[in-house]
């Protein structure tokens, strides 16, 4: 028997974890806005981690609960990878996987890297593919048999800026939203998130390929998303390891102290260690971050059937 091919072992991987997935659907079933003509140069690579990169195609990944345990409350899931891939495995469809233990439906959103080339304005890009995804789940809630009411976002790393921008702009639509659609989700989960571009905290390989390497002061904090924080901000759930030497843990804490400032119910739960990237398993620690995460879902009544 010939040994397998690299590259048919990432495809044959690519397709044993897609295999739990339901259906995957375009998140724009016509014209993808705010995009360019352009080839798809879309790649898939599994090097210890499961990435796709140079995505200007967004799809959402359907994760549907099984009925006996379902309990009406879903997630979408952003995964990290610094605006230049999504990690689309450990913290995309593994995720997922796991909040179907949990009873809950999951989506994962594949959503588009900012590039200049593809996108007239790249900035809002990821955003409208977060926006997307929240519209397209709430106006279909019935058909996949969840509550309208109980949505939330997941985000890791720069896939929890993606999360965190959704949750402090949705007063403002960045897509067509004619039948004004709920943007707002019901509640964030942040996993070692980028949060603030502001020099002193940034991860600046976010900042630089979201907004560029001279933004301005105002494009700074307007995604400087610990500044945007109202009183009408979701209820959040942060996840963060002390010598993460990635994404600083003061972006948790400047964006947790400002929940609590306005009043918006917040747990922030930081690891001694564990650093950055471990997805579901911190593993300098017995303590599992979902189960913490379950204990506050279900304390915040979204685990009720």
């Amino acid at each position: 028997m010939k040994p397998i091919s690299k590259s048919a072992f990432v495809i044959l991987s690519f397709m044993s974890t897609m295999s739990f997935a339901q259906t995957t659907i375009d998140l724009y079933p016509q014209v993808i806005p705010n995009s360019k003509p352009s080839a798809n140069e879309e790649i898939t690579e599994h090097d210890g981690i499961l990435r796709v990169s140079k995505i200007t195609r967004p799809t959402l990944t359907i994760f549907l609960a099984a009925k006996e345990v379902a309990n009406g409350t879903t997630v979408i899931v952003y995964p990290g990878g610094g605006y230049r891939i999504n990690a689309i495995g450990h913290e995309g469809m593994d995720i997922a996987k796991k909040f179907n233990e949990m009873g809950m439906t999951a989506f994962v959103l594949k959503y588009r890297i900012p590039n200049d080339a593809t996108m007239e304005k790249r900035e809002i890009g990821p955003l409208q593919d977060a926006q997307q995804a929240i519209k397209i789940v709430r106006e279909r809630a019935s058909e996949w048999n969840i509550n309208p009411n109980r949505i939330g976002i997941i985000g890791f790393s720069a896939g929890g800026h993606l999360a965190s921008t959704a949750g402090t702009h949705f007063n403002k639509s960045f897509i067509i939203n004619e039948a004004k659609i709920n943007l707002r989700p019901d509640f964030m989960i942040l996993i070692y998130p980028v949060i603030s571009f502001q020099d002193s905290i940034a991860h600046l390989g976010s900042r630089e390929q979201l907004i560029g390497l001279h933004p301005s002061k105002d494009q700074i904090d307007y995604f400087s998303n610990e500044l945007q924080i109202t009183k009408d901000t979701p209820p959040t759930f942060l996840v963060h390891a002390s010598d993460d030497d990635v994404v600083k843990v003061e972006n948790s804490v400047a964006f947790y102290a400002n929940l609590n400032k306005n009043k918006v119910p917040a747990e922030l739960h930081i690891y001694q260690r564990g650093g950055h990237g471990f997805g579901l398993n911190n593993k300098t620690t017995s303590d599992s971050w979902m189960d913490r995460c379950k204990n506050w879902m279900s304390a915040n009544g979204w685990m009720k059937k």
